[in-house]
């Protein structure tokens, strides 16, 4: 699989997570196991995503602002998360904290898929979108694996 496709279906799997998050209520186990598993997911894939996926974009002037904005918008989540983390989970801050990164998350996710996926694929070459798919699933198998 290309790149586009292993970090499409990974967004795929960060909608489902930040959904299943915002379908619990209160303080419980349920909460706290699904906001555990997409604090994980959101890390794991940042890294492998800046990694095999942004860096080699960086080599390209007409890239380098597009892969900057979605490296920054990284860093924007990872300060969601954190304020999630350091919320009550029964606290009317952790709900309205889940909704903001909920809705940074989805705008995230559509930015890449529509405006930074297309634009990458005019500059790399079919088989660096495959070695490039290949290297970042790896990553992120061996982040999963227990």
């Amino acid at each position: 699989m290309t790149i586009f496709e292993e970090l499409r279906a990974d967004h795929d799997k960060q909608r489902e997570m930040i959904d299943q998050v915002l379908a619990t209520s209160g303080a419980s186990e349920e909460r706290d196991r699904l906001f555990l598993n997409l604090k994980k997911q959101l890390e794991d894939h940042a890294l492998a995503e800046e990694r095999y996926f942004y860096v080699p974009l960086m080599k390209f002037d007409e890239t380098q602002e597009k892969a900057r904005h979605s490296v920054a918008e990284h860093h924007e989540l990872d300060e969601l998360i954190e304020a999630l983390s350091n919320a009550e989970q029964d606290s009317p801050a952790w709900l309205a904290h889940a909704k903001n990164l909920a809705h940074k998350l989805l705008h995230h996710l559509e930015e890449e898929e529509k405006e930074v996926f297309p634009y990458a694929g005019k500059f790399l070459g079919d088989d660096e979108k495959s070695s490039l798919g290949s290297d970042y699933r790896k990553e992120m198998d061996k982040r999963t694996s227990p």
